[in-house]
């Protein structure tokens, strides 16, 4: 058979075996490239890192986030949190993150200082009529607009979570008016907000590492502080202070933060799926907050009542408004954008 014979007949093979292969079923075919395609997609590690324990709010929140995004993925992305710095320190976590050796953490609101001091839009005093102003805020146009910063850094910026609001306490006098703060050394965090709030009332602010708080209150060395409950029951302070007023005049809290690289090798479906693990854990996170906020305070009106040693008081309208009063007088302050920015906390005061 010459070569031209050979080639007719073995294209009409060809022809006749794609016919009925045309005219058969081919679903069978179809099921396994499905198939196929599904063991071949890409699966992700997600290392989540925080410094508290699993017990506490953030540590709760996480480990839901954990299970709601495995769920929402079908294990494609695998969470794997890890507690209590086993990892990296706040202070440490953020260029962890950059080099994508964790892919998310959630430090508090004072780690971002150097990048972007506009999120001392917290500390400022007497800001927030109460929680839920608090969190129509950080869900508006101010909370995204404070993420599109932490954003344009080289950050994925996912969400905002609680602490709580801060309190006074002292061992001098009932922290009730302005004027009973004069006088007083109040220690602070490193913060300029703090530090101008505290001297607008005639106040002695001391930066104090808070590893130190506790014997600085028991040996005298400074006379009061702000804490949020947890803090102060926690680590006792409680027990070395006469007085507490609940006053709810700041806030502490944290950014929930991605690495960028891990952000950006994530398909628009599945990145939909950690924002949504995101909004439902912070909703969780919210609600832990609040309920462990009320838990921590009935234990500490319990030592009150049994000691005696210990006086609760709670800021009523008129004493709130004197403070408010007394302390928005530094707002001007921090007008410049690259401090907090006037039209940021303008539009904090106006937001309903």
């Amino acid at each position: 058979m010459t070569k031209i014979m050979k080639g007719i007949v073995s294209s009409a093979v060809v022809a006749s075996a794609l016919f009925f292969t045309g005219c058969g079923d081919n679903k069978g075919d179809s099921n396994q490239a499905s198939a196929s395609n599904e063991s071949a997609k890409q699966t992700y590690t997600l290392k989540f890192s925080h410094v508290v324990s699993p017990n506490t709010p953030k540590g709760k929140a996480a480990d839901y986030f954990e299970k709601r995004l495995e769920e929402l993925t079908d294990g494609q992305i695998d969470v794997q949190v890890y507690p209590s710095s086993q990892l990296y320190k706040d202070n440490a976590v953020l260029k962890a993150l950059k080099l994508d050796s964790v892919q998310m953490a959630a430090p508090s609101f004072s780690k971002f200082g150097k990048i972007v001091p506009q999120l001392a839009l917290f500390d400022l005093p007497f800001l927030f009529k109460d929680i839920d102003h608090l969190h129509r805020v950080q869900d508006g146009e101010v909370g995204q607009a404070l993420k599109d910063m932490v954003t344009a850094k080289g950050y994925k910026a996912l969400s905002f979570w609680d602490n709580h609001f801060k309190q006074f306490s002292s061992s001098v006098k009932p922290v009730l008016m302005p004027e009973d703060a004069e006088g007083q050394k109040f220690r602070i965090m490193s913060s300029k907000v703090l530090e101008a709030q505290f001297k607008a009332v005639g106040a002695n602010p001391q930066m104090m590492p808070f590893s130190e708080v506790y014997s600085g209150l028991q040996q005298g060395v400074i006379d009061a502080a702000e804490n949020p409950i947890s803090n102060i029951y926690t680590k006792k302070f409680h027990e070395v202070q006469k007085y507490l007023t609940i006053s709810n005049h700041g806030y502490l809290g944290y950014l929930v933060v991605m690495s960028e690289k891990f952000w950006n090798s994530l398909t628009p479906d599945l990145q939909t799926k950690v924002q949504q693990a995101m909004n439902e854990a912070t909703e969780k996170e919210r609600e832990y907050a609040e309920a462990l906020n009320k838990e921590q305070f009935n234990l500490i009106k319990e030592y009150a009542e049994k000691t005696g040693k210990l006086e609760i008081f709670e800021l009523n309208q008129e004493q709130r408004e004197a403070w408010k009063n007394a302390v928005s007088k530094i707002y001007p302050e921090f007008y410049d954008k690259d401090v907090i920015g006037k039209d940021l906390i303008n539009k904090t005061l106006a937001t309903e």
